[in-house]
């Protein structure tokens, strides 16, 4: 396994990431809601949202589920508090923990296992998923937001933004030990850890169906918060990295111009 689990670490705890996962909350949401109410839960489920972060989706589930126990976890302190001050209202039935996600300190105990928007930051992405089955009760269903960060296209733009993903974001990430395109390995990896069901359906964040100036500000919180470490870890200077994310925020916000972020979201069952 590869020594550091974490190569993100400072920008997942950065103040840009809070602002980010407000923004993709609420940008995601409303369809991915469709998703669990078709999984058929029990009204009594067991969840766990793994890489929890600051809780936006676990007080989401919450409300949905208002009989289920639901367990947060991550390894941020200050994420888990802010998760925990926005889930105080739902009492016991909601608690955060601090916990590895790559050891997770479970039996086979949940109905559902939610992961968003982690296995394209860490090493070894294959081995968390692999965490998050183990944990789940026969018959139990994970939830996966795994992306792939080159199923985006802008327009209309004064750069190549294809480029600018391959060169920045996705050489950054392959040069600290991650993978940005690990979304589209994850349909193999449940079928190979044996799960049925398998299935894998896309949110589709886009200027049709997402606030023009939702879907900015996820573009605006990655800036602030990885322009520098993209340029350290890439061929990029830090000005062509910031004009880059500029150019695409410019396409989000022109009344005429389009902008699409693909999301796939994996699901499998635990055979019983």
């Amino acid at each position: 396994m590869t020594a550091n689990r974490n190569p993100q670490a400072e920008q997942m705890a950065d103040e840009s990431m809070v602002r980010n996962l407000d923004a993709q909350a609420r940008a995601i949401w409303p369809q991915e809601k469709l998703l669990f109410d078709s999984y058929g839960l029990p009204h009594d489920a067991t969840v766990l949202d793994l890489a929890c972060g600051t809780g936006e989706i676990t007080s989401r589930l919450a409300e949905m589920l208002p009989d289920a126990q639901l367990i947060g976890v991550d390894i941020i302190d200050a994420h888990l508090n802010t998760a925990r001050q926005r889930c105080a209202g739902f009492g016991p039935r909601v608690k955060f923990e601090k916990a590895d996600a790559f050891d997770l300190p479970y039996g086979a105990q949940f109905d559902l296992v939610v992961n968003r928007h982690m296995l394209q930051a860490v090493p070894d992405a294959d081995k968390v998923v692999a965490q998050g089955v183990k944990v789940l009760k026969p018959g139990g269903r994970v939830h996966l937001v795994a992306e792939d960060y080159s199923m985006m296209h802008f327009w209309p733009c004064r750069t190549d933004t294809d480029e600018f993903w391959r060169l920045g974001p996705i050489t950054y990430a392959r040069n600290t030990g991650s993978d940005l395109r690990s979304g589209r390995k994850v349909f193999t990896w449940l079928s190979e850890l044996g799960l049925a069901e398998v299935r894998l359906d896309y949110v589709v964040v886009d200027t049709l169906r997402v606030p023009r100036a939702t879907f900015s500000q996820i573009w605006t919180a990655w800036r602030d918060g990885y322009t520098d470490v993209i340029a350290q870890n890439t061929s990029l200077t830090r000005q062509q990295v910031w004009d880059g994310w500029n150019d695409m925020i410019a396409a989000i916000e022109n009344p005429h111009g389009y902008a699409c972020w693909q999301l796939p979201v994996i699901t499998g069952v635990k055979p019983r």
